[in-house]
């Protein structure tokens, strides 16, 4: 069965994982590009203290270990939605890819868009990329 490839471009962050966390627990494996351009809608400085504010929760060397980089906090984002703690939510993380940008396998492919996530209703918001960035993380062309 081949992989359904979506777009996350302009697509709000939590509609984009909340549909994909559906997808992947019915048995869908998805990959998801264009990690970097997803949105989180809010004001930039509530954004940014919330981000930081996980990256200080715990210790240094204990954790919790939250991500800094775009991929990896959309995959967070879309474990946080599946019940990952129980057989079926891990097989389901494990049908799940996400990549910065469009890698070469998927250049000229016709990618996926998710109903409902391109709505934005808000003219507060940040990519994720540039969250990244705000952290640390420099994000490669």
């Amino acid at each position: 069965m081949a992989a359904t490839v979506i777009d996350a471009s302009g697509l709000i962050l939590g509609r984009l994982a909340a549909n994909v966390a559906k997808r992947l627990l019915n048995g869908e494996e998805i990959v998801i590009v264009n990690a970097e351009k997803a949105i989180i809608t809010g004001g930039k400085e509530d954004i940014i203290a919330h981000f930081r504010h996980r990256r200080d929760v715990g210790g240094d060397r204990k954790g919790p270990h939250y991500p800094r980089t775009p991929h990896m906090m959309l995959k967070r984002s879309v474990r946080g939605m599946l019940p990952f703690y129980k057989p079926r939510g891990r097989a389901a993380y494990k049908r799940l890819l996400v990549h910065i940008s469009v890698p070469k396998e998927f250049k000229g492919k016709k990618f996926e868009s998710v109903e409902g996530a391109s709505e934005l209703s808000t003219q507060r918001y940040m990519a994720l990329g540039e969250v990244s960035e705000v952290l640390g993380f420099k994000v490669r062309e």
